[in-house]
């Protein structure tokens, strides 16, 4: 352990001579070349030292197969693989009628190598990609021409087909921040929060207007808007915003007057659909780039049922949510950030000084065994935050997921700020809730930490330094590893704390959805409807309109499960009218269009 500690300090500070590597932005050389990596391997040497005696996994990929499998799934196109649909998922046509010309070449790349492999592997292929996308390549560029700007409006046709866009005029945007709670602090009526954490801004909002992020309000993708670095050029976003400089210089986030919304404005439904949508985007948004990246297949983790470390966090919350309904991040959680909060902020090297081993694991048993009862006044600053690193390090599934992990670090190949920005957003709108209420919890704590830096000597690059590790797998580094692989990991580990630093600077922006992605919800959901049938064995279906559905089709539907011999009728019921039976040649996408809030019946 020695010999490697000794090859690491010397690999702490690389020469003045050697380059960046390739895949580190340009923006981090002059941190390779100064900045001492003494914090961070001091914190790597403290998890090695923990998890001593423990066999690691090796990472593997997955296959081909396994991978394109896992991307159309998580595009919402599971029943071009499956052959079923399920009522929660939209229908292939209606994810496909919402993409942009490039994301739906991205899909259709994706459906083309889905379907070689499994060729090649002597497997029953799916659906030709034919069947799918049935128009052929000169039409659909046609119809949907790539824009002449990034900057331009974007053309009416830039959809796959022609549908009605409904746009929200207003839209009620949340605290960036989340509600804390204390289980001595709740009130009478839980859903009423006590205890905010209120931002430390570190920026004033006097920002020149090029640092504005009103990115957030076009409605081209950001993908369309990269066009030019496919050509080797730079786009007008790189060359308004500086390129790369600046990178700790926050982009001031859009006013809330201007319709945009954080995710948790939005219903799980519409969550559900902003998943696929930033899925296909992203991926689409880093191919124009020139950037991709392989999913390594997920490595077996201890996962328990009961107590506090290593247990998912969704089963965390549901256990707390038996106090406290509205709660969105983990009492534990909460309460380690809490601590560090009223006792660290001011102190001198907060989370970097490392606590006692001993001590660490003996409240760690006391936390697994009666966190409901813990005495919290007896921890330690230096001891919350070791317990607070430990809790995340060892979540079954990482706080970034598995899913996304090898994504984040292949962001690191993108080399402007403003488009790394724009790929953590996306990233962060894909995590699942408990995910991302948990790291913005975690974010918007360690802004606070770095605010008070004249006190605690962490700078923005030493706190991210430091919690790196902790929230990034990282492969450890034995004896029997190279020089120039340690250096390897060592320039990753600096990706890792440069991933983290743009996290922390520009957070009020990753839980924004921009005004492209709601555009693009909004028409995934117009012309869905669902049915209540109380008096048939499926009592609901949801149910997409197109032009030529009348009110005969839906009853057909439920006829089949009906016994009774009366006759049914298809029911507008509310919105702008109180009742009224429709006739069975009625078309409800007229309807629909004169009254979308009604409800929808069947009853005799």
């Amino acid at each position: 352990m020695s010999s490697e500690w000794t090859d690491r300090r010397m690999l702490s500070s690389p020469p003045a001579t050697s380059p960046a590597p390739p895949h580190v932005p340009q923006t981090m050389t002059s941190d390779l070349h100064h900045v001492t990596m003494e914090t961070f391997w001091r914190e790597v040497r403290s998890i090695e030292e923990e998890v001593d005696g423990e066999e690691e996994e090796e990472e593997e990929d997955l296959d081909e197969v396994e991978s394109e499998e896992a991307w159309l799934m998580e595009a919402g196109l599971s029943s071009l693989i499956t052959s079923s649909l399920s009522e929660e998922v939209p229908a292939p046509a209606e994810v496909l009628s919402t993409l942009t010309r490039q994301q739906a070449a991205t899909v259709k790349r994706r459906l083309d190598n889905y379907k070689e492999t499994l060729k090649t592997r002597n497997r029953q292929p799916i659906r030709d990609v034919r069947d799918v996308f049935t128009e052929p390549d000169d039409e659909l560029a046609e119809r949907c021409p790539p824009p002449t700007s990034p900057r331009a409006e974007s053309p009416p046709s830039r959809y796959h087909t022609t549908t009605k866009t409904i746009r929200r005029k207003t839209h009620r945007v949340r605290s960036t921040l989340p509600t804390f709670v204390f289980e001595d602090q709740l009130p009478e009526h839980p859903s009423s929060p006590t205890h905010t954490l209120s931002p430390t801004r570190t920026h004033s909002l006097s920002v020149s207007w090029s640092k504005q992020a009103d990115w957030l309000l076009r409605d081209s993708p950001y993908s369309e808007g990269v066009a030019d670095h496919r050509r080797g050029g730079t786009c007008p976003d790189c060359l308004r915003f500086h390129g790369t400089d600046g990178g700790d210089m926050p982009f001031v986030p859009v006013a809330p007057f201007q319709g945009l919304v954080s995710a948790d404005d939005l219903s799980s439904c519409d969550l559900t659909r902003l998943g696929f949508i930033s899925h296909i985007e992203l991926s689409t948004f880093l191919l124009a780039l020139g950037v991709q990246s392989k999913r390594p297949r997920p490595p077996r983790r201890k996962t328990r049922d009961t107590g506090v470390f290593a247990v998912p966090l969704n089963s965390l919350l549901e256990n707390d949510k038996k106090k406290f309904p509205d709660i969105k991040v983990p009492v534990v959680f909460q309460k380690l950030l809490c601590t560090l909060e009223h006792t660290g902020l001011q102190t001198e090297g907060i989370l970097r000084v490392p606590g006692s081993a001993a001590r660490l694991k003996y409240l760690r048993g006391e936390l697994d065994r009666c966190c409901g009862e813990f005495d919290w006044s007896a921890v330690r600053q230096v001891e919350a935050a070791g317990l607070l690193k430990l809790f995340i390090r060892e979540l079954p599934t990482p706080l970034l997921t598995h899913t996304h992990l090898s994504t984040y670090r292949s962001v690191l190949g993108v080399s402007s700020v403003v488009h790394q920005v724009q790929a953590l957003q996306l990233l962060s709108l894909l995590l699942p809730e408990e995910n991302r209420e948990t790291l913005r919890a975690l974010l918007a704590f360690l802004r606070k930490v770095v605010s008070h830096q004249d006190q605690n000597r962490m700078s923005l690059w030493n706190v991210s330094m430091v919690m790196a590790p902790n929230l990034f797998s990282y492969s450890q580094c034995g004896n029997k590893h190279s020089i120039a692989k340690q250096r390897e990991e060592m320039e990753e580990a600096v990706g890792g704390a440069h991933l983290l630093r743009l996290m922390i600077t520009h957070q009020d922006l990753l839980w924004t959805v921009p005004s492209f992605l709601l555009s693009q919800i909004t028409e995934l959901c117009a012309g869905v409807i669902r049915v209540q049938a109380p008096l048939h064995t499926k009592v609901s279906m949801a149910i997409q309109l197109d032009g030529q559905m009348r009110a005969k089709d839906i009853i057909t539907r439920f006829e089949c499960d009906h016994s009774s011999s009366s006759v049914q009728h298809l029911y507008e019921v509310g919105g702008n009218i109180c009742e009224r039976r429709l006739h069975p040649d009625c078309l409800l996408l007229d309807v629909y269009r004169v009254n979308p809030r009604c409800d929808w019946l069947i009853k005799p």
